[in-house]
Order: structure tokens, then C-alpha cells, then sequence
């Protein structure tokens, strides 16, 4: 990455941090690599095909392979924060506040089929709130959310941009109120998830050849065929009976919707979507994902998940989070900011002539000491031939002030 790229990181990075603190979220670090076996436990959805697998050594790669038939890996790269949270937190809950407001920020790996706004290392930015039952969370995660977004995209006078929120538990009755059993609802959810690339036609085809009944597979497509433009939770709910959907996630869902709305800055809003899937499987209730006109993928996206942390602790911990797609975001700002570096205010290049004395040198160091005291960036450099086309290059970099000093 060169200078500029990471200038411009650096800063979102930055704004990020300085966001979500105020929101009293915590940073913490987790380990790249994590065992097999937590990466394949049916919880990640498609990620789960993408792992980076890590091949055991020595011996034990040696006995595995002479077996033929036994698993090579025992290790993988990650591919979310949310699975290395789970273990960290499980690891460490009696040293943790509840409820505990973390911060992630780190690499992850998936064997994916790299292009714009997809790539096989990228940077993901997680805040999670464990320990939480009520929907306070998911406001807080919206709003602190919404409030970072917004910052990050005045600096390309960019406001606009969608925040869309189902629940799992309306996707799964609408399924089972089909005729689909509990054990197969997550891989109906999976083609669903597809809606915006191959639409209601493209799911049936996928759900036919899967081998489900055609039956089920009409009566549960038509609940999505009649979907209208600002459909609401309600309108759309009516449609399942209760015994598949309790109320009050209903009534919950309209609760964070209607409480977050206010909150919001200006040019963003809310809307309940009914197609809105998330991949993972480990969600277990409201589920929400951050786009922008113009660009056909997610900038962030996140839910409830109450069962995986305590799959690693032994007992129910409630949590809900929120991933920041930072690539994408990065991906953006380059696209709008056209070549032209972040600004670093108060930026000064002195260029000094090849002919000055070191007395004078000597004034510069110390004026660009105590601009440097100040906050400001500073850079001394010896003054080119072409000077002009020297502070054009610098300009570009995001200088903003020259001094040139002759003997």
C-alpha cells in the first residue's frame, strides 16, 4: 500500500476508534488463527467454504497423511471477528464488565475470487455488545454506527446511505409456516439470501434442485412475491401466523426501528427489509446491513447471536454486533477523492536550497520543532531543480503550506 493509501486508512481508522469510544466500546486483540474445528461449526454459512486452511506438521501431519482418509488442517485462518470473540470472551468473562462493549479491528482471510469491494485479506472493524438481553443493543450498535458512517462520508460530502433490518425468527416462520422443518430452514435461508442477484425466480430453481417440495417451495415465495416498496414489520408479519411467529418480536423489531429513527443523522434512514438474510447461521434474531446507492454490496452488517458465545463457555451469554466493512468503505472515499491525498491540517514542506548555510538550516529544524509541537505535520526536504513540479507532488501527498528558503 503506498503512503497515500495508508494516510487514508489511518484517518478512517482514527475516526472509527475515536467514534465508538464515545460510545464506551473497548478495544481488544484476537489471534488470526484459530482450530479447526471452532471455524467449522456450521455456524459461519457460506464462509465457511472460504477458509485459508493451516496443514498440521511433523508427525501429526505425517500420521494423517499415512491414514489417507484423515483431516489434514487443524488450524485456519479467520474468516469474521466473531468466532475468535466468542473464544476470547469465553476465556476471559470473569476479568470483562457485563455488559462488555468491545471493539475489534484486524485482518481476516477468505479464499474468495477477488474484485472490486472483495478481496482475500481484508480489514474488518467489529463492535459487539456481550451480555445484553434487551434491544438496547441493537440501538446502541445502530446509532453509534450511524454516527461513524456519517463522519467518515462528510469528507466526500456523501450523507446518504440505508440502514435495513429484519429478525431471524420472522425469516424462519415464514419458512416453517411453508411446510419447511427447523433442520432445513437454514439452507433455505441461504438461497433467499441471493434475492438481489437472482431474484424470487432464481431462488425456486436453486431450492427446486436442491430437492424441496414444490409445494412448500410456492406457498413460502409467495409470501415475497406482493413485497412492497416501505413494506412495514406489521404489514409484512401479518402474513405468519403465531404460531410461528410470537408478537413480540414484532413488537420488538418496530421498538428499535421506531427509537433508533430520531437518532439518525440527517440523510440516513431505516427501513425493515424482509429479504435481508446475513449468511451466518449463528444469528438468532434482529439482523441489519448498512448500503449505499451506487455500489451493489454492503458497507456494514450485523445481529443478534445469543448461542455461540456459549458454546465455548458452557453457559447462555446474549450478544449482538456490528462488522464494518473497512475495504469497502476505504474502496469508496478512493472513488469520490480522485487521486487527492487526506488533508493533514496545518501541513508544512520547507524546501531548502542546496546553497543555504547551516546556521540557517539550523532556524528551519527549529521552527518545524515547534510547528511539530503544535500538532502539526512537517517535512524538510533539500529543493529540487523543479521546484514547481516538487510541491506539485507534495500538494498531492496533502501538504498544504511551502516555505522555500535561499541563502
Amino acid at each position: 500500500m503506498l503512503p497515500s493509501d495508508m494516510r487514508l486508512r489511518e484517518r478512517v481508522l482514527s475516526m472509527i476508534k475515536k467514534t465508538y469510544a464515545a460510545y464506551g466500546f473497548m478495544q481488544i486483540e484476537t489471534p488470526v488463527m484459530e482450530h479447526i474445528e471452532n471455524l467449522t461449526s456450521k455456524q459461519g454459512g457460506d464462509n465457511e467454504k472460504l477458509i485459508f486452511k493451516v496443514m498440521k506438521r511433523g508427525a501429526e501431519l505425517a500420521r494423517a497423511m499415512e491414514v489417507g482418509n484423515g483431516e489434514l488442517a487443524d488450524n485456519g485462518l479467520r474468516y469474521d471477528l466473531t468466532v475468535p470473540l466468542a473464544r476470547y470472551y469465553a476465556n476471559n468473562k470473569e476479568k470483562l464488565p457485563s455488559p462488555f462493549k468491545s471493539l475489534q479491528i484486524g485482518n481476516v482471510w477468505r479464499a474468495d475470487n477477488p474484485q472490486k469491494g472483495r478481496f482475500r485479506q481484508f480489514t474488518q472493524c467489529d463492535i459487539d455488545i456481550l451480555g445484553d438481553e434487551s434491544n438496547l443493543a441493537e440501538m446502541e450498535l445502530i446509532t453509534a454506527t450511524a454516527a461513524m458512517l456519517s463522519q467518515i462520508f462528510e469528507e466526500i460530502s456523501m450523507s446518504e446511505f440505508t440502514i435495513h433490518i429484519n429478525d431471524r425468527r420472522i425469516l424462519s416462520g415464514a419458512a416453517r409456516q411453508a411446510g419447511f422443518t427447523e433442520e432445513q430452514v437454514g439452507a433455505v435461508l441461504i438461497s433467499l439470501d441471493k434475492f438481489d442477484k437472482i431474484g424470487l425466480e432464481g431462488i425456486r430453481r436453486e431450492l427446486l434442485e436442491n430437492g424441496y417440495d414444490e409445494g412448500a417451495v410456492s406457498r413460502y415465495l409467495s409470501v415475497y412475491e406482493t413485497l412492497a416498496e416501505g413494506i412495514t414489520c406489521q404489514d409484512f408479519c401479518a402474513k405468519i401466523g403465531e404460531e410461528y411467529l410470537p408478537k413480540e418480536v414484532v413488537e420488538n423489531l418496530t421498538e428499535i426501528t421506531s427509537c433508533v429513527s430520531p437518532m439518525l443523522p440527517a440523510g440516513v434512514k431505516i427501513i425493515f427489509d424482509p429479504t435481508l438474510v446475513r449468511g451466518m447461521g449463528y444469528y438468532t434474531g434482529p439482523i441489519f446491513e448498512v448500503t449505499m446507492d451506487g455500489y451493489n454490496f454492503a458497507i456494514a452488517g450485523g445481529g443478534r447471536y445469543d448461542h455461540m458465545i456459549g458454546k465455548f463457555c458452557g453457559q447462555e451469554v446474549c450478544a449482538s454486533g456490528f462488522s464494518i466493512g473497512f475495504e469497502r468503505i476505504v474502496t469508496i472515499l478512493k472513488d469520490h477523492l480522485e487521486g487527492k491525498s487526506p488533508l493533514m491540517e496545518g501541513s508544512v514542506a520547507y524546501l531548502i536550497d542546496k546553497r543555504v548555510p547551516a546556521a540557517k538550516k539550523a532556524e528551519v529544524f527549529a521552527e518545524a520543532k515547534a510547528l511539530r509541537e503544535q500538532g502539526a505535520t512537517v517535512t524538510i526536504q533539500p529543493m529540487k531543480k523543479n521546484a514547481k513540479r516538487q510541491m506539485e507532488l507534495l500538494e498531492a501527498e496533502g501538504y498544504q503550506r511551502f516555505e522555500k528558503i535561499y541563502e
